[in-house]
């Protein structure tokens, strides 16, 4: 199972499962966010790969209002987005999500029960990750150990919490992708929500940095443009 909000390295991870895996569940969050458009990206993203891939891939969305905690500029939207922030500074951003995949994982695991899975895959990364705190390899060794200990499902076999992209720059993230022919036109990364990215927040920032260092031009920037055209992308 594949925890898949429609950003660039969930998508990657995404065209990694369809090569490792004969089917691919995914579960996307709808957790009232401020980039909520990343759902609907997401949500294309599937509809492109089956259409370009024999695979099956089953698309679940969990609903869950976390903008009632607030803290996060994710989910306050009170609070200004950073922009052209140090993304390489140890401070932890107010984008921060208090235990935001903590939650996620904790409502995977739930699901992934329900369907006899035990492998659940994510976008986790402790290089290209903003400083979040729920992104470190420690962290998700002590999740996955805890799912098994605490599911009916884990007293016959345990959990694998997946994370193929943990100790890549965002960069070789976007050549994993590529060598498994992701496609990143609907791959949405900007927080601020808007289909036109602002290019100033860390997540813009990282993504931008990781296609001029992958030599690759970025297939949403691509699609966007084209679309402002009036014209039709090609292959």
């Amino acid at each position: 199972m594949l925890i898949f909000s429609g950003g660039l390295d969930s998508t990657t991870c995404l065209f990694w499962a369809l090569d490792n895996y004969d089917k691919v569940y995914t579960i996307t969050f709808d957790y009232n966010q401020r980039h909520i458009i990343e759902k609907e990206m997401a949500q294309k993203t599937i509809e492109l790969v089956k259409s370009i891939k024999k695979k099956e891939i089953s698309y679940f969305e969990f609903k869950i209002d976390l903008s009632t905690m607030g803290a996060s500029a994710l989910t306050d939207f009170s609070i200004d987005v950073p922009k052209n922030r140090d993304v390489n500074s140890n401070e932890i951003p107010i984008t921060y999500v208090p235990f935001r995949n903590g939650i996620f994982l904790s409502v995977a695991v739930a699901y992934a029960e329900t369907l006899d899975i035990t492998d659940i895959i994510g976008g986790w990364n402790v290089i290209d990750y903003s400083g979040y705190p729920d992104c470190r390899p420690n962290f998700l060794k002590s999740f996955q150990q805890t799912a098994t200990l605490g599911t009916k499902i884990g007293q016959k076999k345990p959990f694998n919490i997946i994370a193929p992209l943990i100790g890549l720059k965002k960069s070789q993230i976007i050549k994993l992708g590529k060598k498994h022919n992701a496609d990143y036109s609907f791959a949405y990364s900007c927080y601020e929500g808007r289909e036109e990215f602002c290019g100033e927040c860390d997540s813009c920032i990282l993504r931008a940095q990781g296609f001029k260092e992958a030599g690759y031009l970025d297939d949403y920037l691509v699609r966007v443009a084209t679309s402002l055209k009036g014209t039709k992308l090609h292959p």
